[in-house]
């Protein structure tokens, strides 16, 4: 495996390479909500941007594009429209993103001087999350006074608690007439199931199947006798960061017999003929049962993570918290100092490495070429050096592209 990176404009990058020389594509683009107050974020990815990428990734070969939820449609409909084909959509579902929510009834109350009556006091987990939703955090419970209003406005805010973020799954056209074909002559068009499958545990199923347990048109006689073996889940399109909150919201569920074709060729429960597959035959899927353990899940990138291999860098103010009121230690009156922390990794948008091997081994074909034309602080080249693809990055930031040079070089030395 090798990995090459590229401190420019990935516009003038892409220019220079070939056509049809990319396996993959697995970025975290700017989402164009000018975070921070940065300039590369002041608008997703253009339609241009996107026909370059399209032009070097193979016939048949996927792209997975990170994105926030106020922007994601923006992000999809310029990808859509260089002429990508939308797969899915893939949502990365969190418990630790705090809403950056206005209080409408006390800025009123300030804003005509009215007093707030204490009604009591409440506790706030004021945790440090560096990156907001992007990076590890720690605990941290404050206690404070608990007030109403009496504006009509009380209980009025302005913004939801973020809890996910989407990733957009798109398929460069086929140059052949099937799949098949396709990956016969590219080794792109398909995606990796059978190794992003969630779980180690395996089942065998009975085949058998009579008028007593499914809807069949041959007289209820058996259909096909034998066992099926299947280890892991199918991989969803819903990925978790294995929080309490997250997972408690789960409730216990009972398997269906989704993975047998009956004689006419539909699944039980299923609108949908079968896909190829004969009556009978197991379809390498099943009912899943049990709470969120049946989908791929993970934390967010730890300290640890996003430091490692930059010992010999100085640490720098990141990201300040930007959840309102929430973020720091109490003044005398009550009010929160709002802080930041330092990191040697002061990215702001720091991605599980996790996360970033499972998306680039769900689309990637064995020893294929990843490109990451939004390099960041490079998770998704750490990623791919574990999972043994050849990796292209690229980044403009200087401060940036040596964060992820550094913290690449260091997993290749593991």
């Amino acid at each position: 495996m090798t990995y090459n990176l590229f401190n420019q404009s990935n516009l003038e990058f892409l220019k220079s390479q070939p056509d049809n020389s990319i396996d993959s594509i697995v970025t975290d683009p700017p989402y164009g909500i000018s975070f921070m107050g940065k300039s590369w974020d002041y608008d997703v990815p253009g339609v241009d941007t996107w026909k370059e990428l399209m032009r070097v990734l193979k016939p048949g070969g996927h792209i997975i594009v990170a994105c926030g939820t106020r922007t994601q449609h923006r992000m999809a409909v310029n990808i859509e429209d260089a002429g990508f084909e939308i797969r899915d959509i893939v949502a990365w579902v969190y418990g630790s993103g705090f809403p950056k929510s206005l209080n409408i009834g006390k800025a009123v109350d300030k804003l005509q001087g009215n007093e707030r009556e204490v009604v009591g006091t409440e506790e706030i987990d004021i945790g440090m999350q560096s990156g907001s939703m992007h990076s590890g955090r720690r605990t941290e419970v404050i206690t404070r006074d608990k007030t109403k209003g009496n504006s009509p406005y009380e209980g009025w805010g302005t913004a939801l608690k973020p809890a996910m973020e989407l990733w957009t799954l798109a398929r460069k056209p086929l140059s052949e007439k099937t799949v098949a074909e396709n990956v016969l002559k590219w080794g792109t068009g398909g995606i990796n199931i059978d190794e992003c499958r969630v779980g180690n545990e395996t089942r065998t199923y009975d085949l058998t199947m009579t008028s007593g347990n499914f809807e069949t048109t041959n007289g209820g006689k058996n259909i096909k006798s034998g066992t099926a073996t299947v280890t892991g889940r199918f991989p969803a399109n819903f990925i978790h960061d294995g929080s309490h909150e997250v997972v408690s919201m789960f409730p216990e569920t009972k398997s269906g017999k989704a993975g047998i074709r009956t004689s006419d060729g539909f699944n039980q429960n299923s609108y949908g003929k079968g896909m190829g597959i004969k009556a009978g035959e197991f379809n390498g899927e099943y009912g899943d049962s049990g709470l969120a353990s049946r989908f791929f899940y993970t934390a967010k990138a730890s300290k640890s993570e996003r430091n490692a291999g930059l010992d010999g860098f100085k640490e720098k103010e990141g990201p300040k918290q930007f959840n309102e009121g929430l973020e720091g230690k109490l003044r005398s009156d009550g009010t929160v100092i709002k802080e930041s922390i330092k990191h040697k990794n002061h990215h702001p948008t720091v991605k599980p490495v996790a996360l970033m091997r499972y998306l680039a081994r769900l689309i990637t074909p064995k020893g294929g070429v990843v490109l990451d034309p939004y390099l960041g602080s490079g998770s998704t080249g750490v990623a791919c050096m574990q999972e043994g693809f050849n990796f292209i990055g690229v980044e403009m930031d200087k401060e940036y592209f040596e964060i992820a040079k550094a913290r690449i070089e260091h997993w290749t030395k593991l």
